[in-house]
């Protein structure tokens, strides 16, 4: 394999997915068969990265991602963690194998076309093949619930309001929001731009505005009603307007770092599964994340009224999905069809993302 095949494997894989455009990856080249992807996560300063879990769920479709990829260039990849228990910087070492026979992944073409549409789609429902294909493409150790009816949908979008209220008026959350918005952007690198996030113009002026200090959004929150504009666009609609909202529930619970990377590999077959059947996809995790505070008895806030709201978020979720306390929630993601954002988070040039031996 020369040099050239490898950068441009690379090349696709920087367009896997994480939360917020974080890229918790860098990539160091070993030999021309032969990286070395070093992992990390954010749990230190980001509220959402419940144990480095969602960094970890990136990874795994980092690593499915150099599967798809590799597979265009008549190559087979094997991983291994090699950083034995170190789950806040994993490593992560992945060889290349010819394999002429190998034909390019049906999935190879959607890698760089998928992205996230946080505004509202349409609610055309999902066909029999769009629906079995999203089913088959989580793989055997994991099921997946679709709530599509209208009263489900219905259910969920009221599931999302309840959720950003506790997001947007969550202290320790307010960093995280602060830092990960390019203001007046149509991309973004690094975060996402404002042109995607999915509010209207003069509501995107009020929020770069109010979110320069906290004391702006706690008095706003408090006296102006300052959650509302944003839940019902960034929320309460786009949870209506879909085709569907998915649940990606594994069959045994994730207990060791290597659960959590084939969750992520399930998560981007399913997503670039979506993209190749013509459907966008927007995830929506908060629910899933502060069901995760809530159902350890993690407390996350200097606001204890914060958690209350969480465990009683976490019933809502559990009664809709008709699960008990002690079941998994992993991924979970509203999709339909709607026309190409114009806006999107794109990526760290190559050269940023390689790191020295």
């Amino acid at each position: 394999m020369s040099n050239d095949t490898l950068t441009k494997i690379l090349e696709l894989a920087r367009w896997a997915p994480s939360g917020d455009n974080t890229q918790p990856w860098r990539f160091e080249v070993l030999d021309e068969l032969k990286i070395r992807v070093h992992g990390f996560d954010t749990r230190n300063h980001i509220l959402y990265d419940y144990d480095g879990h969602p960094s970890h769920i990136a990874h795994g479709a980092l690593l499915e991602t150099i599967r798809i990829a590799a597979s265009g260039f008549g190559l087979i990849s094997h991983w291994n963690i090699s950083s034995g228990a170190d789950d806040r910087k994993p490593c992560y070492d992945v060889s290349f194998i010819g394999s002429p026979s190998t034909a390019p992944d049906p999935l190879f073409n959607s890698i760089e076309k998928r992205m996230v549409q946080r505004r509202p789609m349409l609610t055309t429902p999902l066909t029999s093949q769009q629906r079995q294909a999203l089913i088959d493409a989580v793989g055997a150790d994991f099921e997946m619930q679709i709530f599509e009816s209208g009263n489900e949908r219905m259910q969920v979008a009221k599931l999302l309001w309840d959720s950003a209220k506790v997001r947007l008026t969550c202290p320790e959350a307010y960093p995280v929001h602060k830092e990960i918005i390019e203001w007046r952007a149509r991309y973004s690198k690094d975060r996402i731009p404002e042109q995607a996030v999915g509010v209207d113009p003069a509501t995107a002026r009020l929020m770069e505005w109010v979110m320069q200090s906290w004391s702006r959004v706690s008095f706003f929150n408090r006296y102006l009603l300052g959650t509302i504009a944003p839940r019902i666009q960034l929320d309460f609609l786009p949870g209506l307007r879909c085709a569907a909202h998915l649940l990606i529930r594994p069959k045994s619970s994730p207990v060791c770092l290597e659960d959590w990377i084939r969750l992520g590999m399930s998560v981007q077959r399913m997503w670039l599964t979506a993209t190749y059947h013509g459907l966008h996809l927007q995830p929506q995790m908060t629910p899933v994340i502060f069901r995760w505070y809530a159902r350890s008895n993690r407390h996350f806030s200097v606001r204890p009224e914060l958690f209350d709201q969480a465990l009683a978020l976490s019933n809502s979720f559990e009664l809709i999905a008709s699960a008990k306390q002690s079941d998994d929630f992993a991924f979970f993601a509203r999709v339909g069809i709607s026309q190409a954002p114009r806006s999107r988070s794109i990526r760290l040039d190559l050269e940023n993302l390689i790191k020295s031996a």
